[in-house]
């Protein structure tokens, strides 16, 4: 389900994105290919169209506004706890372990 959503969003995303370009043709494109029977009778040629990007401005800004914030005290006191800890070896370093074991 999150992966639809993601998904649906970054593909919204895009789309806005590319609505907001300017997008004009400048150029017509042409291709001319060469036809073959036993002998080449024309050369060939191809010239892709031309395009003018324009993107949008992005202004961003920040402004100062008021608004009502609770206002809450904290006090924070240090205590000892039982927290997990984890060791990780890998396959390499056991062999190395393991040789360094048998050497002595």
């Amino acid at each position: 389900m999150i992966k639809t959503t993601l998904t649906a969003a970054l593909v919204s995303a895009a789309a806005l994105g590319l609505t907001a370009c300017d997008v004009q043709k400048t150029q017509e494109g042409n291709v001319n290919l060469p036809k073959y029977d036993v002998s080449k009778t024309q050369e060939g040629s191809a010239q892709l169209p031309k395009y003018d990007v324009k993107g949008p401005d992005v202004n961003v800004s920040s402004t100062e506004k008021q608004v009502t914030v609770p206002n809450v005290d904290v006090n924070a006191e240090k205590k000892t706890i039982e927290v997990p800890k984890v060791t990780v070896t890998t396959p390499k370093e056991k062999e190395q372990q393991a040789n360094a074991g048998a050497k002595q």
